[in-house]
């Protein structure tokens, strides 16, 4: 098997690990589709990255993937002087800046790592590569394996999988909860190591720079969002997390236990985890306060802020010229830039709806929730109207798919009738009437 046939089916295999930006690119005379990806360095760069597994061989049977032992597909691996070459060859034509570098697990999780230790150990000094390698250690390796990784990578990622022990046993049973936190808490003590040796020595090793980062697949098992977005706080507290990736499950096998092939990926669900997983990282919101034990999933018509104001209405309108920046960002259309504008543009005269659309709040979502110089909300409107202005559009869009400048089939979406548009306003006001008797 050749070298391009060999990344062909391993890129391929690599696709479904979310925890790159996005995958597939194709940009003539500046990258190729197979593999290439984009992620964001240590210093807020966006690179693009050859996203491509050591091998698809695995010894475990995970009936959610597709390179699960069981399931019948083309197998090869790379070795390291293979990979190593490939990776710098793309990067010296321009294609590539990086490499996002997983693996199956052949032989054993420590057999996986070594080889991938290989790899990179070629990259970094033989051939003098110092960009961007974001690695992901194999649940189960050894302590030693591990730390060589993360003095040869910029990010370092284990994967969670599941959000809980019982699916993992299900549907994972030869990953073990211990395997994958374990290392995740060694990643974490070997950061804050590195940082205070630096802190004394700047020639230093360096330990992962970029931090470590996780994923979770979301509707291959039935936890809830409460659970989901509740075990991501906890994380991003006791493990020091860059980010937590939520994969919305793409059937590829099937299994009595996993969600029917023709099931659609719960994309919506994602993008509410997302949103979500914003709040907690930029706007100061508990995980206790998007979501509890009584209403356990996310409103799939409003976005996770819009429906926590809706439920805290006696919190608001919040006076934009006299608030805390912590209140700011409670309100929606305001995010941390604005909020921070709001600040800075207060201390030279009050502020009303002019001022606030050119610092750059969202006037739509945020009128119902503020008081500025010129403006006052009065009687408080009613909640119906507040519901029909915050309802998310997206929810309403035909199909559900992204809007792409270069479809491969451009024309061949039809424009809404209007009878659609009547469908989708009657289903907009039904929607209204339901949200407003539960809140």
């Amino acid at each position: 098997m050749d070298l391009m046939e060999k990344l062909t089916i391993l890129a391929d295999s690599a696709k479904y690990d979310a925890a790159c930006t996005s995958s597939g690119t194709d940009r003539p005379g500046n990258t190729v589709a197979a593999g290439c990806c984009h992620s964001f360095s240590a210093d807020g760069r966006c690179v693009s990255l050859l996203k491509v597994l050591m091998t698809n061989h695995c010894i475990y049977d995970c009936k959610y993937c597709v390179n699960r032992a069981s399931n019948d597909c083309r197998r090869t691996a790379f070795t390291p002087e293979e990979l190593a070459e490939l990776t710098i060859e793309f990067y010296r034509r321009n294609y590539i800046e990086g490499l996002f570098l997983s693996s199956g697990v052949i032989r054993s999780p420590d057999y996986t790592m070594e080889q991938m230790i290989g790899t990179l150990h070629l990259l970094r000094y033989r051939h003098n590569f110092w960009g961007y390698i974001h690695a992901k250690t194999i649940p189960g390796a050894s302590p030693e394996l591990v730390r060589r990784l993360g003095l040869l990578a910029d990010r370092m990622s284990i994967n969670v999988e599941l959000p809980s022990e019982q699916s993992l046993s299900q549907l994972a049973p030869h990953k073990k909860r211990q395997a994958i936190f374990s290392p995740m808490q060694q990643i974490c003590l070997e950061e804050k190591q590195s940082r205070r040796e630096l802190a004394v020595y700047r020639k230093a090793e360096r330990f992962a720079p970029a931090g470590q980062a996780t994923q979770m697949i979301i509707g291959a098992s039935p936890e809830t969002d409460y659970q989901i977005i509740n075990l991501a706080a906890a994380m991003y507290g006791k493990y020091a997390l860059k980010r937590v990736f939520y994969s919305a499950y793409i059937p590829a096998v099937e299994d009595s236990l996993l969600p029917a092939l023709d099931a659609k990926p719960p994309l919506l669900r994602e993008h509410r985890l997302y949103q979500a997983d914003w709040l907690i990282r930029q706007y100061g919101f508990g995980a206790e306060e998007l979501l509890s034990p009584d209403t356990p999933n996310f409103n799939l018509y409003l976005d996770p802020k819009c429906n926590w104001a809706i439920n805290h209405m006696h919190e608001f309108p919040v006076d934009v010229n006299q608030a805390a920046l912590e209140v700011l960002l409670r309100v929606p259309g305001i995010g941390p830039t604005s909020a921070r504008r709001i600040i800075t543009a207060r201390r030279n005269g009050r502020l009303g709806l002019t001022e606030l659309k050119r610092i750059g709040v969202v006037l739509k979502r945020a009128q119902y929730f503020i008081k500025a110089s010129d403006w006052l909300p009065g009687a408080r409107l009613e909640r119906q109207t507040t519901i029909r202005a915050l309802i998310d559009p997206k929810v309403y869009s035909f199909g559900m798919e992204q809007l792409s400048l270069f479809s491969d089939n451009p024309g061949s979406r039809p424009l809404p009738t209007a009878r659609d548009v009547k469908s989708i306003t009657e289903a907009v006001e039904e929607t209204v009437l339901c949200l407003a008797s539960s809140l």
